[in-house]
């Protein structure tokens, strides 16, 4: 088994823990605000990933500590603006724009290095646009749900994120890397939360839950995995593995919540989906693969 594979593999693992976590999100959102859910939630997630860590944490350099607080900034303002959207709009269409950061990526990739992005990736943009006006466009209006806005620049946000952590994580120790990315999501959270909220620890059992899982599993597991997957996987290899977090969170929403989507809404969501899967397929190399089947056949 290939480190590529192993690699793919967490990340998938990653992903339908990430499509559970929408669902988590809007549930404990109704006991606490915005910021004050976040801090809770990757403060005690850092928390965790310090002390299983502390061997690591404690050599942790400068060069490390600098970046990972740079994408821990960068990370928080995802949170931040997916979160405020969450309160908005519903789980399966927070989901689904989210995911069309996988289009975003080869794009803000070639942006990066200075060159034009394939037509393939173009192609895969218009596609993600359409869907996302049928998923996000109220009848009969010409006017998009502010959250679903918002949810549209987390995903852009999201995406330079995926590119900067695969330039990154090769640089430095992956796994303080990522504790500290952590650490300073929790900690710019609870700085909003004092200024424009009224903090609180969660008061039911349900939110403590949901939240546990969410620091657990979606947070100090889940960026772990990805800083150390990413050492051996390309940014729009671990963005096509990601495009399927809408799906996982489409399934969990309609068997837990009974969430739909509606016709309109699953038409939207499968351009999505299509757009990023032409945005990520090599459709030359797989045109050249079928002349080399046809040219071995007539030998």
């Amino acid at each position: 088994m290939s480190k590529q594979f192993k690699a793919d593999l967490a990340l998938l693992l990653v992903t339908i823990g990430w499509g559970s976590s929408f669902l988590l999100s809007k549930n404990a959102l109704a006991d606490l605000e915005t910021y004050n859910f976040l801090g809770v939630r990757f403060t005690l997630a850092f928390l965790v990933s310090g002390i299983l860590f502390f061997n690591r944490m404690i050599k942790v350099d400068k060069r490390t500590l600098k970046l990972g607080g740079v994408m821990g900034a960068v990370l928080f303002l995802h949170y931040a603006l997916q979160t405020v959207g969450l309160n908005i709009t519903t789980v399966s269409k927070s989901a689904f724009i989210t995911g069309t950061n996988v289009v975003m990526v080869p794009i803000f990739s070639a942006l990066l290095i200075k060159r034009m992005p394939q037509k393939s990736a173009v192609l895969g943009v218009v596609f993600a646009f359409v869907g996302m006006g049928l998923l996000t466009l109220n009848a009969g209006a010409f006017s998009l749900n502010i959250g679903d806005v918002l949810t549209f620049f987390c995903a852009a946000v999201f995406a330079l994120y995926i590119i900067l952590v695969g330039k990154y994580t090769v640089e430095v120790e992956s796994v303080s890397f990522a504790v500290i990315q952590i650490g300073v999501v929790g900690g710019l959270s609870w700085v909003f939360s004092f200024l424009c909220e009224n903090p609180h620890l969660p008061t039911t059992t349900g939110s403590w839950v949901n939240i546990g899982f969410l620091a657990l599993a979606c947070t100090s597991i889940a960026f772990i995995v990805q800083s150390v997957a990413q050492r051996h996987t390309s940014p729009t290899h671990t963005a096509l593995i990601y495009s399927g977090e809408p799906v996982f969170a489409a399934i969990f929403a309609f068997i837990v919540a009974g969430e739909m989507l509606g016709t309109k809404g699953l038409i939207g969501a499968g351009l999505i989906l299509m757009g990023m899967l032409v945005a990520e397929l090599d459709f030359s190399m797989l045109f050249y693969k079928g002349k080399e089947v046809e040219y071995d056949q007539e030998r």
